[in-house]
């Protein structure tokens, strides 16, 4: 089974203050309530470490992630994969009225038994981690 979330975001700042959030990966990354830590490890690579609550899962999960398409100001998507799931990340934005609309996608494949029941459970929820960072990063710009 595989999970898809997409949420859109109406922001009132400019696609350039929207991507200086967006496409930072540890800004995206420190809003997510799983993400027990996180390293960069190159140009456009970076390890989250993840604590899932599921029974099968003991330890934390490394993913590694890697964005695979850039382009500023307006889209970069990153595609992570470890042994417990693969995850991409999508996230596009658009000038909108006088700002941004920022829409979101998540596809997380589960390769253990509970991740997907997991995700499909909390992912919205962690959107809206991602949503109430982001505002309060344009709110102190």
């Amino acid at each position: 089974m595989t999970v898809r979330v997409e949420r859109t975001f109406d922001l009132d700042a400019s696609p350039e203050e929207v991507w200086a959030f967006i496409s930072d990966p540890r800004k995206r990354a420190a809003p997510i309530s799983v993400v027990d830590e996180f390293e960069e490890t190159g140009e456009g690579t970076a390890v989250w470490h993840v604590k899932l609550p599921i029974p099968l899962l003991k330890r934390t999960a490394s993913i590694e992630t890697e964005e695979t398409d850039v382009r500023p100001p307006e889209y970069v998507r990153f595609v992570g994969r470890s042994k417990v799931m693969r995850v991409v990340g999508e996230h596009e934005l658009t000038p909108h009225g006088d700002g941004t609309r920022l829409t979101n996608r998540f596809t997380v494949d589960g390769k253990l038994p509970g991740v997907e029941k997991y995700f499909e459970r909390n992912l919205d929820g962690e959107l809206d981690n991602l949503e109430d960072a982001l505002r309060r990063d344009l709110a102190t710009a």
